[in-house]
């Protein structure tokens, strides 16, 4: 008599698994199923830019479509469009959400950036700097968020917001400071410093341009590390007695001579 074949426990598990992972990669490139998913990103709320694989888009949501995009290049892909569509629902929630302006109303335009980070960046190795952007890009996002403003770009070791509010602008600066002061990578601690400005830049998509604009970002490079610099049209916007104000010289290329610039720090209760 012939002994029957007996087959390990964890060998099944691994023929089941294997089998489960070549049926569903069948479906992800079914015809049927690709075409299903592709209309519900078509018909779902919002639009995605079309990223060209050369482009830098600077919102998180647009560098995951672009990775999703790039990852399924190859052939069609159920699970492609049903990413592409979560991305596409993740914007049009978040513009809702958002505060907004046209070119014709104020927005305080907020700039940060890390003080004497290059210098540790050449020394520390990508993977310490990349643990560092994260750590930093994330609790700025959260205060910025927290605050009612919008983060309008990233950039490299600093970032672009806008709040409608030049109040929310001011706190989010200054605990955004001190949040960044709070991390630590193998013995590095950075400082963050930021700059503010309120006028009325020209909108373009999701950006903001214009002289406002370049004048935040001015105010930000006068700033030291854990430092907020706003200008007097930030501040006229709120009430003065909340902050401790300490006026600064400053004379920047591209900057109005007649600008008056404030080291500021909230008064909390």
């Amino acid at each position: 008599m012939t002994p029957r074949d007996k087959r390990s426990p964890g060998r099944s598990v691994v023929d089941a698994l294997q089998s489960a992972r070549r049926w569903a990669s069948r479906v992800n490139r079914t015809d049927s199923v690709v075409r299903a998913a592709r209309t519900a990103r078509q018909v779902a709320p919002g639009d995605l830019p079309i990223l060209e694989v050369s482009s830098n888009p600077t919102r998180r949501s647009d560098r995951i479509a672009r990775l999703i995009g790039e990852a399924g290049a190859e052939e069609p892909s159920a699970l492609k469009e049903l990413g592409l569509t979560a991305v596409q629902l993740w914007q049009a929630i978040g513009a809702r959400r958002a505060p907004t302006a046209t070119p014709s109303e104020f927005v305080t335009i907020l700039f940060t950036d890390l003080v004497g980070f290059s210098t540790w960046a050449l020394a520390a190795g990508d993977d310490r700097v990349l643990t560092l952007l994260r750590q930093v890009n994330a609790a700025t996002d959260e205060v910025v968020t927290r605050r009612n403003g919008r983060v309008v770009k990233s950039l490299g070791d600093g970032t672009m917001a806008v709040f409608v509010d030049g109040a929310d602008a001011i706190e989010a600066a200054h605990e955004a400071c001190v949040a960044v002061s709070a991390i630590t990578v193998d013995g590095y601690r950075p400082a963050l410093r930021a700059g503010l400005h309120t006028g009325k830049p020209r909108r373009e998509g999701d950006d903001y341009l214009g002289v406002d604009v370049n004048i935040a970002a001015r105010v930000a490079d006068a700033a030291a590390g854990g430092e907020v610099l706003a200008t007097s049209s930030t501040l006229d916007a709120t009430r003065a007695d909340k902050y401790i104000m300490r006026r600064r010289r400053f004379r920047a290329k591209g900057a109005p001579r007649d600008l008056i610039v404030y080291a500021v720090v909230p008064r909390y209760e």
